[in-house]
């Protein structure tokens, strides 16, 4: 027999057929209401309650009456706690390719007993109307998440850009807050800005500007929760704009003096009474048990310190419990030794024993939210185990669920469990279990790796055991997802493995992430895990491991601009691999020292080592990596002006097939080839090129969507569409502008300058030249310092014959030997 629809989903069908009365679509329904459509087609699903003031709006719209509709909004507006659910959560379908991405709404979910604070809700609406940003204070567990979370709600449907929220973990017991680096990089992240827009050096200032430019045109609302103090909340907060922010502390934030504050006392003895009976789902009236026994009723009030934490959590006992009386819970409740660790005491004896092993050993997880695959392998269980388990504790309110598929403890839980953990478990016992929570992660970044990675990894995972189950990912968007979502937890491993002197986890886990800082985090941050991994490497003394650590080292510098530091880490590495004789590690490293020696400015060098590297790939059985030396010699041909033999090479890497058309070997073999047929084949060239830019735009990547701008632009130059050629390099330029990467310039600058003086612009021509020269010194880029001279040379030609000399004689004198025709592309 069907049960009786919840209020929620009554409301949402009244407001099905309001629509039906209108005739309209979701979104000409949205627009002639003045709401998102998002958040309509949420009150139409039933999956939030829309404020009143959006029934009225749907009512006048098709001239009905909204007033018999009160009750019923009423009680879906503050619906009495359902029993909870012992079904296994169902994940929503994906939405289909192509279709628009809904707003991001991160917000926690509002808990259904909210109870009592109209004061200080009102005072918080308030603050936001009049500041746009409010700071909510008050002990441990007197509700402060809840307040700022419920009027998250409330204010959803005025901000419906983006409802976002982050925990700051001020008060973390076992972990230090979250720095507002990640902080800031995880929002920016969280509004889908591109990884390429988001500053990489200079600090935490361009970070907030960034994020402050972001927020301007946005009605979003963003919560931050469990701030430490002022300083780590203030470079976070939103400047001019629309935005919105509420800030949740155990401190008052006295450094904020611009932002409101709000501070929350522990709720009335009326308050406390309504929120037990609403958690606990007692009926009320004399029938009910907190009636029948008054006095118990109030000692658990008592008890619980008129702390809405540690009511709910005492409800959830006694609703879990129908043969139980106020006095059984009181006894049981007595027993702890405050009023926090009563509550979860009491909540966690109900557990059996491997469900209070469980719950014991999640307060070890080093990083913030976790998923079911990471809490199976801590405790060492079957994933349909640790699922159940989850849901178990979920249903007992010792773990929240902040999104599908994620759980998380509250700091008082978590500090509970660690405290039961050191109390009932061996030390032998707790490190076994963090070992298999590093295991989980470096084995599981390793299979996120390999879906991202064009080349397969080199060698297995040597660091620890494979756990019994890894999550999947289905192509490289969702590996990049997994890996942003875990970005905070890995750092907090990394952080944990080095304190625990797990020196192999050390070496490996940064060595599986290369792929996604590359695309998301840039350099910083590998630079300094990449510092940590060789000193772990020194220590474990594996030729093999030290040398990949010097070669790891020496890609991160190289792809910060220090350009002498990773030479040193190559030279380093040369002979370990030479000695620990591994031809995959032998042939990265001889690509990585062609592209810095053919940036130094060396010509037949890097070539021999680009086509050395291809002979050391197809020896290991690596046709990836072979395409990817062969793409890379044809575009150091195409440097040097050899068309022909660029387009040759070219066109073999693209006859090595690969399931990503995106994949690097195949944009650069299509970018040179393009470039190099321009001349002959115009036609073919620029549908090579415009796929390539379509490639790179489709996977967001916007530094390769620069790259083939800039390089349609010397394509376009060469057709002789000087107009359309210099289009194509000012939206690259500003692309690099947009992402505030000056360094990348360097490979764009002379490209365009040439562009600009056949199109009868030097003075233009000149100054994109004369920027060259001053930059590539600085990152030591002697070949686009070359280039820069020529191309001076060629602006001063047939105005300043001597000085054109001047510099062409400083070009041929930067780079020995001398090469071939260049093209400045």
């Amino acid at each position: 027999m069907t049960g009786k629809a919840s209020p929620q989903d009554e409301l949402a069908a009244r407001l099905r057929l309001l629509q039906e009365l209108s005739g309209r679509g979701v979104r000409a329904l949205a627009r002639d209401t003045g709401l998102s459509s998002s958040s309509l087609s949420r009150y139409l699903s039933g999956q939030s309650v829309p404020p009143w003031a959006a029934v009225i709006a749907l009512c006048r719209l098709v001239k009905r009456d909204p007033r018999p509709l009160r009750p019923l909004w009423d009680r879906a507006s503050s619906p009495l706690p359902a029993p909870p659910k012992t079904s296994r959560q169902v994940q929503p379908p994906s939405p289909p390719a192509g279709a628009p991405r809904p707003p991001r709404n991160d917000l926690p979910r509002d808990v259904p007993d909210f109870t009592g604070r109209a004061v200080q809700l009102a005072a918080v609406l308030a603050a936001v109307h009049d500041s746009r940003v409010v700071a909510v204070d008050g002990m441990a567990g007197v509700g402060k998440t809840c307040l700022a979370v419920h009027a998250a709600h409330r204010l959803a449907a005025d901000y419906p850009d983006a409802q976002l929220y982050v925990d700051l973990h001020g008060f973390t017991d076992g972990r230090e807050p979250l720095d507002p680096d990640p902080a800031l990089r995880t929002l920016l992240a969280a509004l889908d800005v591109p990884s390429e827009k988001i500053p990489q050096e200079g600090g935490i200032e361009p970070l907030a500007a960034c994020w402050r430019s972001e927020l301007a045109h946005r009605r979003a609302v963003v919560v931050f929760d469990n701030a430490a103090d002022a300083d780590q909340v203030r470079p976070l907060l939103p400047g001019a704009g629309p935005a919105v922010a509420l800030i949740t502390s155990r401190n008052r934030l006295l450094g904020l003096e611009e932002v409101p504050p709000v501070s929350l006392d522990v709720l009335t003895p009326q308050e406390s009474a309504e929120l037990l009976a609403r958690a606990s789902g007692d009926p009320g009236g004399s029938d009910g048990r907190l009636a029948r026994d008054p006095e118990s009723a109030a000692e658990v009030l008592r008890l619980c310190g008129h702390l809405p934490l540690a009511l709910r959590l005492a409800g959830a006992r006694l609703r879990h419990r129908p043969g139980w009386t106020v006095g059984v819970l009181v006894e049981r409740m007595a027993e702890g030794a405050t009023e926090f660790d009563t509550a979860f005491a009491m909540s966690v004896r109900q557990l059996d024993r491997a469900q209070r092993r469980f719950f014991r050993l999640l307060g070890l997880l080093p990083g913030s939210t976790f998923d079911e695959y990471v809490a199976a392998a801590l405790a060492d269980i079957p994933l349909r185990g640790a699922r159940a388990m989850l849901e178990d504790l979920l249903d007992a309110h010792l773990v929240q669920q902040p999104a599908a598929g994620r759980f998380r403890l509250h700091d008082l839980v978590r500090r509970h469990a660690r405290g039961a953990a050191a109390e009932q478990d061996s030390p032998a016992e707790l490190e076994q279990a963090l070992g298999r929570v590093l295991d989980y992660y470096v084995y599981a970044a390793a299979a996120a790796d390999a879906v991202m990675s064009y080349v397969p990894p080199s060698r297995e995972v040597s660091a620890g055991r494979p756990p019994a189950e890894l999550p999947t990912f289905a192509g490289k968007h969702a590996a990049l997802f997994w890996f942003a979502t875990e970005y905070t937890n890995l750092m907090a491993v990394f952080e944990a493995a080095v304190a625990a002197g797990a020196d192999a986890h050390v070496c490996e886990l940064p060595r599986f992430m290369r792929a996604f800082f590359a695309r998301r985090c840039g350099t910083t941050h590998l630079n300094v895990l990449f510092e940590r991994s060789l000193v772990a490497a020194q220590r474990l003394g594996d030729p093999l491991q030290l040398a990949e650590a010097h070669s790891d080292l020496g890609f991160a510098r190289y792809n910060a601009g220090r350009m002498a530091e990773a030479g040193a880490a190559y030279d380093a590495a040369a002979p370990l691999v030479s000695r620990a004789g591994d031809t995959r590690s032998e042939a990265e490293l001889t690509m990585r020292r062609g592209y810095l020696r053919w940036d130094e400015g060396h010509v037949e060098e890097p070539l021999d080592l680009f086509r050395l590297a291809g002979r050391l790939y197809t020896a290991a059985d690596c046709p990836m990596g072979a395409a990817h030396a062969t793409a890379y010699e044809a575009w150091a041909m195409l440097q040097l002006g050899q068309y022909e033999k660029a387009a040759r090479l070219a066109r073999a890497a693209l006859d090595i097939p690969h399931a990503d058309p995106a994949w690097p070997p195949t944009l650069t073999a299509r970018i040179t080839l393009g470039v190099a047929i321009a001349h002959e084949a115009p036609d073919e060239a620029m549908e090579h090129l415009e796929r390539a830019l379509a490639l790179a735009r489709e996977d967001g990547h916007k530094h390769n969507e620069a790259w083939c701008l800039n390089c349609l632009g010397v394509a376009l130059r060469r057709t002789g569409r000087h107009e359309e050629a210099l289009a194509c390099h000012r939206q690259a330029f500003a692309l690099l502008d947009e992402l505030f990467e000056e360094h990348w310039k360097i490979h764009f600058l002379n490209g365009y300058a040439e562009t600009c003086r056949l199109a009868g612009l030097p003075e233009e021509a000149m100054k994109l030249h004369r920027q060259a020269l001053e930059l590539a010194p600085k990152l030591g880029y002697r070949y686009a310092e070359a280039l820069a001279h020529e191309g001076i040379a060629a602006v001063l030609d047939e105005t300043d014959p001597p000085e054109a000399a001047v510099h062409r004689t400083a070009g041929q004198a930067v780079l020995r030997p001398s090469y071939g025709r260049v093209i400045g592309g």
